[in-house]
């Protein structure tokens, strides 16, 4: 559980990062906030699944450094990945 939130709050985090940074992938703050979270959500569990040793430290309850690092990363690159393509989108559609 506490990988999945982990990985929320950091692509929520990306997402909002990507959309202020860039004026054409801007979503909005709310926008930037969900695209972020559902990217950072999907991105963090496919690491997740090519990770194995990240799943077994979270069920043992040793979560590491470098297990939090490497969700926090995953997660924040996926918010930002995919609000940058929501918003690149969405902004071929108003043209």
């Amino acid at each position: 559980m506490e990988q999945i939130l982990i990985n929320l709050v950091a692509g929520a985090l990306g997402g909002a990062g990507a959309g202020k940074t860039s004026p054409q992938f801007d979503l909005g703050m709310v926008g930037n906030l969900i695209a972020g979270a559902v990217g950072g959500g999907v991105l963090g569990q496919i690491v997740t699944l090519l990770m194995p040793s990240i799943v077994a430290a979270a069920q043992s309850g040793n979560l590491t450094v470098s297990g939090v690092v490497s969700q926090v990363i995953a997660g924040g690159a996926g918010g930002a990945i995919l609000t940058a393509i929501i918003g690149a989108i969405k902004n071929k559609a108003a043209a």
